[in-house]
């Protein structure tokens, strides 16, 4: 059986006004301009996060496979189609327990991966990741975790000054896993290091990060200038000044800039007191903040939002689009199976009205919402 599905189709090369989507099984097999049809509603690619937490007042934090599977239908119902499951820092027994419980997620569909963001970071830029559980890289913790994972383990953000890290660097991407650069105090020279080891993703580039200084340009400018790094941008208002998303895209481009949620429990929910990683958070006008000192701790972003927030800011709409599918699946590997509609690609896309609002989800050739 043949679907077709009809409007402002955005593909890698640009926007076909009057476009088509031919979708058969699970796979696009045909994109087209058809004249004859009527300029309709946006036809983008599937959104691809690469970092969130939760949504939907479910959490990946714990390594419940129940919760991390309503997690996944939260954002999915707002356009992501792909993401990681992101964990915080912990000790390695929940490390360990929710690689294992994640498993048959990743291999099921529901997660396209795990990601670790932490322990092994910075103690002064740790935002809200919990002190208590910061440590430096172990070589012997990490190769567990790729083991158990049977590639399910797709990232490991660390900072490339605590000691170890450049040998975790190397072992990470020996073993196809991305190494990505956050929370971190690192200088310019450190980060450019881990760059040179393979590091290729800044984690939320800015935040969590030893600012830049004329004289201490720090990591973002390294991640920055980096022509082999994909940029991770949190556009949600909130965490990025809009001219420092702008100038982050103007910078790096639509190809290496990433937009990513970094979603906790709290997204989709009303404001009131939620958990991250052990530590209590407040949400208030829907800004996700630890209860002790006040530090944004995530956020309650999704990716339709972001993609929103990017073209309001002045970044075009086939930019933006890049910057939520395309770019992102690059980023951790997954370019060959979704992030763009073109032919042989899963059949992952969204239908967006003009104001950019989700009218409905399309998932492996099936509308799911």
């Amino acid at each position: 059986m043949t679907l077709r599905v009809n409007g402002k189709v955005v593909t890698p090369s640009g926007v076909i006004r009057q476009g088509c989507v031919e979708v058969r099984g699970d796979r696009i097999s045909a994109v087209a301009e058809f004249p004859s049809i009527r300029d309709g509603h946006w036809i983008v690619p599937g959104f691809v996060d690469i970092h969130t937490h939760g949504g939907g007042g479910h959490t990946f934090t714990t390594g419940e496979p129940d919760s991390a599977r309503a997690a996944a239908a939260f954002h999915l119902g707002h356009g992501t189609t792909s993401l990681l499951a992101s964990l915080v820092s912990a000790p390695f027994e929940l490390m360990r327990s929710a690689t294992t419980a994640f498993v048959p997620l990743v291999q099921e569909g529901v997660l396209a991966g795990i990601h670790f963001e932490g322990p092994y970071l910075s103690a002064a830029r740790c935002g809200a990741q919990n002190p208590d559980f910061l440590r430096d890289p172990s070589l012997e913790e990490l190769t567990e975790l790729i083991k158990i994972g049977e590639g399910a383990v797709r990232m490991v953000t660390l900072a490339p000054e605590r000691t170890g890290a450049l040998e975790a660097i190397g072992l990470l991407t020996t073993h196809g896993v991305v190494a990505a650069v956050g929370h971190t105090d690192a200088t310019y020279e450190q980060t450019c290091a881990a760059v040179t080891a393979g590091a290729s993703v800044g984690t939320h580039l800015f935040n969590g990060m030893r600012p830049v200084h004329h004289r201490d340009p720090g990591p973002a400018v390294a991640l920055l200038t980096a022509p082999n790094v994909f940029c991770e941008l949190i556009a949600d208002g909130v965490h990025l000044h809009e001219g420092t998303l702008t100038f982050a895209v103007a910078t790096a481009g639509a190809e290496r800039c990433v937009l990513v949620t970094d979603a906790m429990a709290a997204a989709g929910m009303p404001n009131g007191e939620y958990e991250l990683g052990g530590q209590a958070v407040t949400v208030t006008d829907g800004v996700a903040r630890l209860a002790r000192d006040g530090a944004i701790a995530g956020s309650t972003l999704t990716m339709d939002a972001a993609l929103r927030h990017a073209v309001q800011v002045g970044v075009p709409v086939p930019d933006a689009v890049r910057m939520v599918s395309t770019t992102p699946a690059l980023a951790v590997g997954l370019g060959a199976q979704v992030g763009a509609l073109q032919a042989g690609l899963r059949a992952d896309l969204v239908e967006l009205d003009d104001e950019l609002n989700v009218v409905r989800v399309m998932r492996a050739g099936e509308w799911v919402q």
